[in-house]
């Protein structure tokens, strides 16, 4: 067993091709320093006591989190994916509202870019956790396939063959990190999976270390932020810490970026407590949200209970349980999640938006939409909470 080697870098000749660079009419040339990332399927994790006592207590936090929920898995489970689908988008600035959201989810609706992108995101953990049993090389291409298959200008699914860099401008020139040449990813991922499926490791600090390295691979040309955290979610499934809910690690990553960043930073200098550090803190505060979250959801949904008038056996009651993890809602939805014929859907949307439950967004008889402000409120307010640093 080895410790952590800082990374290396190697110049390489930049000499634009492809149709990307054709249109320049002055292509700039020159060298730029590309990463070499150490190998780590025998890397001894050597962490100071107070560092792997967080990391075993945070580790505690997410398998008693994930228990409190065992019985309420149907609405918490969508509710907390999509929110940590969200908040690792909002990672890379993609922000957009619960509404937005909600609404491009909607069967037949139409949404702006970013919250297609937070869906997509949405996806790509949903594949995360379902392909959680073995993560290996195909897993990760599946999750990044999910995340960008609508987008035009990247290769989904396929790992790089092209340099690939964070900063600077259109060449990786001076950027403020290059990723290794593609010709090296095959077998950087290889020993990331190694490592990976090691059970030799405190938990928390594998998958930290683990999401840092492939950061450091930076094996697609774009999307690498988000599937690393997708990957955090397998992982976290395929060690057992999680075996029913998402714990949205990436809303704790939020609440300090710069932490995060600079933590990965320090890994590739051969220091892997910051970012052991940085994923515990992250845990205990996503959680601390987390269940902040579950309990106004909790209380919204008790409270409709003393105003919804339907006989017991209507499927009003259906509806407003739907409401709680798909909060913006039409007729192709109802359809859709409760087989509810969407000529019919207005009998039990009609009742709800009576007692103010549901508020519809629309006008005339096309498109209509309804959505409940107060659950929208607290997941505008989770993501709130989220963003905010202390």
């Amino acid at each position: 067993m080895a410790s952590l080697r800082p990374v290396t870098y190697e110049d390489v000749r930049w000499e634009p091709q492809g149709r990307r660079y054709a249109s320049q009419t002055r292509p700039g040339y020159g060298t730029y320093h590309s990463a070499v990332p150490a190998a780590i399927a025998d890397l001894h994790l050597d962490l100071p006591p107070s560092v792997l006592a967080d990391a075993e207590s945070a580790g505690r936090e997410i398998a008693r989190f994930d228990a409190e929920l065992g019985g309420e898995i149907a609405p918490f489970a969508a509710v907390l994916l999509r929110s940590e689908s969200a908040a690792s988008s909002q990672i890379e600035n993609l922000t957009v509202s619960a509404r937005a959201i909600g609404e491009a989810e909607l069967p037949g609706g139409k949404a702006k870019r970013n919250a297609q992108m937070i869906v997509a995101n949405t996806t790509a953990m949903q594949a995360a956790v379902a392909l959680s049993g073995i993560v290996d090389a195909d897993a990760i291409r599946a999750m990044h396939r999910a995340l960008m298959v609508d987008d035009p200008h990247h290769t989904s699914g396929e790992f790089r063959t092209e340099p690939g860099w964070i900063g600077g401008g259109s060449t990786p020139i001076g950027a403020a990190f290059v990723g290794p040449r593609h010709e090296l990813i095959p077998a950087a991922i290889g020993d990331l999976i190694a490592f990976a499926q090691r059970a030799d490791l405190p938990t928390l600090p594998q998958i930290a270390v683990g999401h840092a390295q492939f950061e450091t691979i930076h094996p697609f040309t774009d999307g690498n932020g988000r599937t690393g955290r997708a990957l955090v979610q397998a992982m976290l499934r395929n060690k057992g810490l999680t075996r029913q809910v998402t714990v949205p690690v990436s809303a704790g990553l939020l609440a300090d970026t710069g932490a995060y960043f600079a933590s990965l930073t320090s890994y590739r200098g051969g220091d892997v407590a910051p970012i052991v550090e940085r994923f515990s803190q992250a845990t205990v505060l996503a959680i601390s949200n987390g269940r902040q979250l579950v309990s106004e959801l909790r209380d919204i949904r008790e409270t409709w209970n003393d105003v919804i008038t339907a006989r017991s056996d209507s499927a009003v009651w259906k509806v407003a349980d739907l409401l709680t993890r798909r909060p913006v809602v039409n007729a192709a939805l109802l359809a859709q999640e409760l087989g509810i014929e969407s000529t019919n859907a207005h009998r039990y949307l009609n009742p709800l938006t009576e007692v103010g439950i549901l508020v519809e967004a629309t006008n005339g008889p096309r498109n209509r939409v309804w959505l409940s402000p107060e659950v929208l409120a607290a997941l505008d307010a989770f993501a709130e909470r989220a963003g905010r640093r202390g």
